[in-house]
């Protein structure tokens, strides 16, 4: 058994571990938890010391690190296949990370504990399953295992109106889902092991062209294809227009839950173009750049403006995760290493800054138990840790030099400008945009005079700030020193973007 195999599946160990104990038990059921995901975090960062930086290729086994291969379901094609390299690693790692520390954002939930933490184990191993596996098919079953957790999470422990925003995040999500099964079908009989000769499910099969059937070389069905894949990973990121489920789960969301969507489950969406769409039908991503690109602007634009009318703090967060997360496809767009690695570092980046935000706001809300914007002010004089990490948070969200996303955010610009340069300049507006909207909620809530209601307000306590003070570190040190992040993914995305005609 691979490390890889070890670090997806100890958190259904202790899942399990979880629903054998009795429900009074508390304390075992969090420490329990939080081993099963403390493990995999050691185990991952012990991958990275051993990850070798000049292996790259997207289509060839050989160049994948800690592989596990093992046939499953022989009779259709059907393998465990897993596999890591610079696209995928770093978000194994991060998902690693975020899980654990969301454990410790979850201490404070007050009911059905044993269920909420045994769905929380669920929903990693189906995160990790999806940045690993290279079959479709075992792909396609992480993704799926990763929506049923998320949406009790939403619909149990959420606020008042969670089960509209499970039920809006499920059927969106399972209609992205429809469409991607349609795709993989339309390749797993057009595709053919070129050792067997059998129909497969191999991602790396279907990304050698010479293994496709004369059918699915017309033009047309090409087309059709990526743009089933496309609408189903455009739904997870979400792209304007599939945007409206995001707001409604953020809002209702338990804290740590928020934190999970927006850290990783938002970028499974462009880890699915990039892993799938683009190396399976290049010429098709190709010939569409353009209107990724606008999608791109649109996103970043749209959501900046839509954060800024915001009143409710988490629903400013949710709408700058979709203005964010343009950046992402506005990179991916150009085929440029400086955008596409740019791209892949925002969603690094990003993963870590997001998260802060809504563990900030999670802070707040536990005490204050509302998130109306306007009715905080001066919480500075009264909470001046929490103000302080909340600032690096707000800070780097703002795209501050010194910080990950300021990294992230140039490196696509400097990609994009020469192959779009009207939609990058337009597109930059939305960090003028960004920074009004972040300046003015610092101001509004941390500084200026006391609000009386919160005189006796307390500061953030020791466990809060363990949540806090890791990605506070990262994303300064990232922003400084990007080169290990950098190193992980620059030779697998050069490769990538060789294979674009």
């Amino acid at each position: 058994m691979g490390f890889l195999t070890l670090i997806t599946f100890i958190p259904v160990v202790g899942m399990i571990i979880v629903l054998l104990l009795p429900k009074k038990n508390l304390n075992a059921i969090r420490w329990v938890s939080a081993a099963a995901t403390f493990i995999p975090f050691v185990l991952a960062s012990y991958l990275w010391t051993q990850f070798n930086y000049n292996l790259g290729g997207i289509n060839n086994e050989s160049t994948f690190q800690f592989v596990e291969h093992a046939r499953w379901i022989p009779a259709f094609g059907i393998e465990y296949f897993m596999g890591a390299d610079g696209l995928s690693f770093p978000m194994i790692w991060l998902t690693t990370l975020l899980s654990f520390i969301c454990i410790f954002a979850s201490w404070n939930i007050d009911k059905a504990q044993k269920g909420y933490f045994a769905l929380f184990l669920l929903l990693e191993t189906g995160m990790i399953g999806v940045f690993g596996a290279l079959d479709f098919f075992l792909f396609y079953v992480f993704w799926e295992v990763m929506l049923l957790p998320m949406y009790f999470l939403i619909g149990i422990w959420g606020g008042p109106r969670r089960e509209y925003a499970a039920i809006k995040f499920f059927l969106y999500t399972l209609f992205g889902s429809v469409l991607m099964l349609l795709a993989m079908l339309a390749l797993y009989f057009n595709t053919t092991d070129p050792v067997t000769g059998a129909h497969t499910f191999n991602m790396l099969h279907m990304m050698d062209q010479s293994n496709h059937s004369d059918w699915l070389k017309i033009l047309d069905v090409r087309y059709l294809i990526y743009i089933a894949l496309f609408i189903g990973f455009a739904i997870k990121i979400p792209m304007f227009p599939f945007h409206t489920w995001l707001p409604d789960a953020h809002v209702e969301a338990p804290t740590a839950i928020s934190v999970i969507l927006a850290g990783i489950l938002l970028k499974m969406g462009t880890y699915g173009i990039l892993r799938i769409s683009y190396p399976i039908l290049p010429d098709i991503a190709a010939s569409t750049s353009w209107y990724m690109a606008v999608f791109g602007m649109i996103n970043i634009l749209y959501g900046a403006f839509v954060a800024m009318a915001q009143k409710d703090f988490k629903k400013m967060v949710a709408y700058s995760s979709i203005s964010h997360m343009g950046f992402v496809l506005l990179g991916m767009s150009v085929f440029t290493s400086a955008g596409i690695i740019g791209a892949v570092f925002q969603m690094f980046s990003h993963g870590t800054i997001t998260a802060m935000l809504f563990l900030m706001v999670g802070v707040i809300y536990d005490r204050a138990h509302h998130r109306d914007i306007e009715g905080f002010g001066g919480l500075g004089l009264k909470m001046p840790v929490y103000t302080g990490i909340s600032s690096v948070a707000l800070f780097a969200a703002l795209g501050l030099p010194g910080m990950s996303g300021f990294v992230a955010e140039i490196m696509v610009f400097i990609g994009a400008f020469p192959v779009y340069r009207t939609i990058t300049i337009i597109s930059a507006i939305g960090i003028i945009i960004t920074a009004a909207y972040i300046l003015w909620t610092l101001q509004r809530v941390f500084l200026g005079k006391l609000n009386p209601k919160y005189e006796n307000i307390p500061e953030i306590n020791g466990r809060e700030i363990f949540t806090m003070a890791p990605l506070a570190v990262m994303t300064i040190l990232f922003g400084i020193w990007p080169i290990p992040i950098l190193n992980l993914m620059k030779t697998s995305l050069n490769y990538l973007i060789q294979i674009i005609p």
